[in-house]
């Protein structure tokens, strides 16, 4: 079990842990609790409603988030001849083909997505057992699969996040920084509240958003209230 640091503790002595908060309350309650001498990030948890055994009822995809997430993603690109130079113009970190492969293979991933092509998936599917594990596997339904390897390139490294629910219907998605103002943590988290709800599965029954959770990466967890929309982002419940 972790040891909870004196910083912990003052941080969750803050937070009311039966209590359910207005997300503006939220950010401001994580920003002060956060205890890490670094500069965390600002984790969102919805729990949904939904059963993930069933094929009808997963719940995946990706967002581009306005405020950014704080970090420039290192981006590999397989591609070659004008969609090679495409992705360094556009400032891919990695580009290559076969060379990249062996690479992979050699176990060198300097990288946090990957964009490859539709010509080269042929060859990133021979990945699949590395790249999977690790979260970095290409697929086409997030649209990193594209003959337009520039424009997801900029996509990525301007904030560009994937989400998917997992086994126990969780998404677990990073908002920001706690160094981030919290007018944009806001704007982040409303736009990844609008992108949920807007892809919620029909075959989902009952109540969708079960609970909502903020928490920078390091500290204690403040409870969100599930019904405030981006109207009602800004008015704290006292």
């Amino acid at each position: 079990m972790r040891k909870l640091g004196k910083k912990y503790r003052a941080g969750a002595a803050q937070i009311d842990k039966y209590r359910i908060y207005s997300p503006l309350t939220g950010i401001r309650l994580v920003k002060a609790a956060a205890p890490a001498k670094f500069d965390e990030t600002v984790e969102c948890h919805m729990r949904l409603g939904i059963d993930t055994r069933q094929a009808d009822q997963q719940v995946r995809g990706s967002i581009s988030l306005p405020a950014g997430i704080g970090k420039e993603k290192r981006v590999a690109v397989f591609a070659v001849g004008d969609k090679a130079r495409e992705a360094e113009a556009a400032g891919a970190e990695v580009v290559g083909s076969d060379d990249l492969v062996a690479a992979i293979q050699a176990g060198n991933i300097n990288f946090d997505a990957a964009i490859p092509t539709p010509d080269q998936m042929s060859k990133v599917g021979r990945l699949g057992k590395i790249l999977g594990p690790r979260g970095l596997m290409p697929n086409p339904k997030l649209g990193t699969v594209t003959m337009d390897v520039a424009r997801m390139v900029k996509e990525l490294k301007a904030g560009r996040v994937e989400y998917r629910a997992d086994r126990y219907g969780i998404v677990h998605v990073s908002i920001g920084k706690v160094s981030f103002p919290e007018e944009k943590l806001i704007e982040n988290y409303a736009a990844l509240l609008e992108e949920i709800i807007r892809v919620k599965p029909a075959a989902a029954k009952g109540r969708y958003l079960k609970s909502i959770t903020f928490a920078s990466s390091m500290g204690p967890g403040v409870h969100i209230d599930t019904t405030r929309t981006r109207a009602f982002m800004e008015e704290d419940a006292e």
